[in-house]
């Protein structure tokens, strides 16, 4: 990383730290006074709302809007008992009960809200008397995770929409990923014309400057929190590789002044130390979970040089260079492709070792890499973007890494180039409670709300109500 710039001397004034905050004090004053005329004058009525709009916009302010018009569905003392549970939870959980009208369309209704409210997180509808949809930005909440909370609180409450949401928003803000969005800080409000809104609003004007800059270090800080936690997360991925791959050392018991050894056996065993050694190294000097990705790729070029220099030992021939066993890269060198798929998704070439591609023909399942997530034990593929990079530096990354994954949550934030397209190791994207706008995958946020059972719906994609 290259060295900080100190600004020179005279670039900015040393009286700048307490000469802003009089500044802007000063203008906000200024402010104040005339504000405070304008506050006493008769206000312009504001139009009252309707359909999506007005509930996007009670969404972007509280995490639970009820429709007046079936407000017998989740009383206020339970609509307000539900938002304090997600609140408390501080994750991006969204929750709509609405009456069956022509304002709020079926086959769009899930999308075009997501789209109004314009931010990341885990959304749920209950429409009318027995609608019932819901729908995630997988960076916050599995595909897979949405229809198998949607399909158990459907089982669990038929008919009763209270109890529908309040227990898919419990399960949900228990397994989702990210904070709750910035703007239900303030409590929310209706954001009518009334003198005290606008002398407040006039204020956030002028201290704008401020403003953002405290939200700049706010996401900043967070951002480095977020980074520390995933970080110690891998961190114990990666400690577990590397003292895997020191055993596999340890069992090959080669001495290089053993009878028979030869110089390129000595190379291949150097090879294997030296990058155990790097490994080491580079995973004490980690400071982002994008800094694991040197630590894997020293790994992975290690099993190689082992599995070389066994060859060389017995005379077999020597190992073709090919990318490790994808269920596990701990298992070495895959030996050869299989065929396989993630729920609900398509078949694809995957590498296997031998033990794991014998498995698979014999239709059992492989002996797959799980990590611990806060949802419980989980498949790397399925364990957040944190991954990507200690992914990335076995397999490759880009297209390959892309094409294996395709269909699972790594594959989801791998495959999304809006929002991770600047940083290789696709963290700086939108996540769970942030803006992100009208951007995200439509798959996830479609339409029907038909009572049809089965695994075919969630999401935003066509999922049944």
């Amino acid at each position: 990383m290259s060295a900080l710039r100190r600004p020179s001397p005279g670039a900015l004034p040393r009286v700048l730290p307490g000469a802003l905050p009089r500044l802007l004090t000063g203008f906000l004053l200024a402010a104040v006074v005339l504000l405070v005329g304008a506050a006493v004058l008769p206000q312009p009525a504001h139009a009252a709302g309707s359909g999506l709009d007005t509930v996007a916009e009670a969404l972007k302010k509280s995490p639970v809007y009820v429709d007046p018009r079936v407000r017998d569905q989740l009383p206020d003392a339970d609509r307000d008992a539900l938002a304090r549970k997600i609140r408390d939870a501080d994750k991006p959980v969204f929750v709509a009960v609405l009456p069956d009208t022509p304002e709020f369309p079926q086959a769009t209704l899930m999308r075009v809200l997501r789209a109004k409210v314009g931010i990341t997180g885990v959304y749920v509808v209950h429409l009318g008397a027995n609608g019932f949809n819901a729908g995630a930005d997988r960076q916050v909440l599995a595909h897979n995770a949405v229809i198998n909370l949607k399909t158990a609180a459907k089982d669990s409450h038929p008919g009763d929409a209270k109890g529908m949401v309040t227990d898919f928003a419990r399960q949900a803000a228990a397994q989702a990923r990210g904070e709750a969005p910035a703007s239900w800080a303030d409590g929310g409000g209706d954001g009518g014309g009334s003198a005290t809104g606008l002398l407040i609003g006039g204020a956030v004007v002028v201290a704008g400057g401020v403003g953002g800059y405290a939200l700049f270090r706010r996401a900043k800080k967070q951002r480095e929190e977020r980074e520390r936690a995933e970080l110690e997360a891998l961190r114990v991925v990666v400690d577990e590789d590397i003292t895997a791959f020191g055993e596999e050392l340890d069992r090959l018991d080669f001495r290089p002044s053993e009878p028979g050894a030869t110089d390129a056996m000595r190379t291949d065993y150097t090879s294997a130390l030296d990058s155990y050694d790097l490994a080491k190294t580079r995973m004490a000097e980690a400071r982002r979970p994008e800094d694991v990705r040197p630590v894997t790729e020293a790994l992975q070029d290690g099993r190689f040089a082992l599995a070389t220099l066994a060859a060389r030992r017995t005379g077999a021939p020597l190992p073709e260079r090919r990318l490790p066993c994808f269920f596990d890269p701990r298992h070495g060198p895959s030996t050869t492709d299989v065929q396989w798929a993630p729920p609900g998704g398509a078949p694809r070439p995957v590498p296997a070792c031998a033990a794991d591609a014998t498995r698979v023909a014999d239709g059992l399942e492989p002996m797959t890499r799980t990590v611990r997530t806060a949802g419980g034990p989980q498949p790397y593929w399925n364990a957040g973007p944190a991954y990507s990079p200690w992914a990335g530096g076995y397999f490759g990354g880009g297209s390959v890494l892309t094409a294996m994954v395709a269909g699972t949550l790594l594959g989801s934030v791998l495959s999304a180039p809006s929002a991770y397209a600047d940083s290789p190791s696709f963290f700086n994207g939108p996540e769970g409670g942030t803006e992100s706008g009208a951007d995200f995958n439509p798959t996830d946020f479609g339409g029907g709300f038909g009572d049809g059972g089965g695994f075919d719906g969630g999401g935003f994609d066509g999922g049944d109500w």
